[in-house]
């Protein structure tokens, strides 16, 4: 299993690039972070200096979306990291929460998401792509590789992961939900004539290492207001007792009373108070290394092939230590 670290790009940007680079240091392959361009600072001038100051680590936005930039500049951006630093990018990629919300404009479309996959992985690659119309390619590309990996819950969303993604993200751990989307992902992929294998599954949640539970509950408890996000989207588009999304991802937003996000993403989040502690304990990894350890097993069993830690919380560089020095070791010693 590889693991990832997942920050924002809060100033100074030399923090972000320092914590990046104990991650590597502890055996932490990925580094990725929001993309958001009003809440944060922009994320691909902090890629570069990440990618200069480490020499294995692979970055990229968890995740970026259709609308915030054009496609052939998302493209000839990683394209130009990936001829620097040699191939080290991933391309993240969803409809699109804070990023839109913030500026006023509504989520991406599934199918303006789909397109973007092909175009931006194909120009990034050095293939010629058709935007708005008109085909076009970035000439100077020469052996870029640019997987791009999906965010997604709902079915839908799923199913487009498993038919075009190179891999697929999921920002939550809870081991059930985990195995539900899984599924679907895999079995989109095969029904479309790919190797359901070759989707790369990474799990995105909080992490906090420590004995104090009640203290880690509330340091993670913003993470089930951002998810609550998302569910209210599939709750409004499919209704809550549908059928096509499991009520155990959307009975917890039931007194959800909406959602500020100048906060978003953040431990001191007033906008949480709906999130039970069970939710809390369900999407994140909380508690004494070995219970991580449990979890973690579990996860892989489920085919998850990488866990990324967010680490928004106040014990950041404890949490990357421990996952270095007792948790990554154990994972990977079996």
């Amino acid at each position: 299993m590889d693991f990832g670290l997942v920050l924002q790009t809060d100033p100074p940007a030399s923090a972000v690039v320092g914590l990046m680079r104990r991650a590597e240091r502890n055996g932490f392959r990925y580094g990725w972070t929001f993309d958001s361009a009003v809440l944060w600072q922009e994320p691909f001038v902090i890629y570069s200096r990440i990618l200069e100051h480490t020499t294995r680590l692979r970055v990229g936005p968890m995740v970026t979306n259709p609308g915030t930039r054009t496609w052939e500049v998302t493209a000839s951006t990683f394209a130009t990291l990936n001829d620097m630093y040699g191939n080290r990018t991933v391309c993240g990629i969803g409809r699109g929460d804070s990023a839109m919300r913030v500026a006023g404009r509504r989520p991406n479309t599934l199918a303006r998401l789909g397109e973007a996959i092909d175009v931006i992985r194909d120009l990034a690659e050095g293939r010629e792509a058709v935007v708005d119309g008109n085909p076009i390619r970035i000439p100077w590309v020469r052996d870029g590789k640019l997987p791009v990996w999906m965010a997604a819950y709902g079915p839908k969303a799923l199913a487009l992961a498993g038919q075009k993604a190179d891999g697929f993200i999921l920002q939550l751990a809870d081991p059930f939900l985990t195995e539900w989307m899984v599924k679907a992902v895999r079995q989109a992929a095969a029904d479309a004539g790919r190797d359901p294998d070759a989707v790369t599954v990474c799990v995105a949640a909080p992490a906090y290492v420590g004995e104090d539970l009640a203290h880690a509950r509330e340091q993670c408890r913003w993470f089930g207001g951002m998810v609550g996000n998302h569910v209210a989207d599939l709750v409004s588009r499919y209704g809550e007792h549908s059928g096509m999304v499991p009520e155990e991802l959307t009975a917890y937003i039931k007194d959800r009373q909406g959602y500020d996000y100048s906060h978003h993403g953040r431990a001191d989040n007033p906008s949480t108070d709906f999130v039970p502690d069970e939710i809390v304990d369900r999407f994140c990894l909380l508690g004494p290394p070995q219970a991580h350890i449990e979890k973690l097993r579990r996860l892989r069993e489920m085919g998850v092939d990488q866990f990324a830690v967010y680490a928004m919380h106040d014990a950041r560089e404890a949490t990357i230590d421990a996952y270095g020095s007792e948790i990554i070791p154990a994972i990977n010693a079996l």
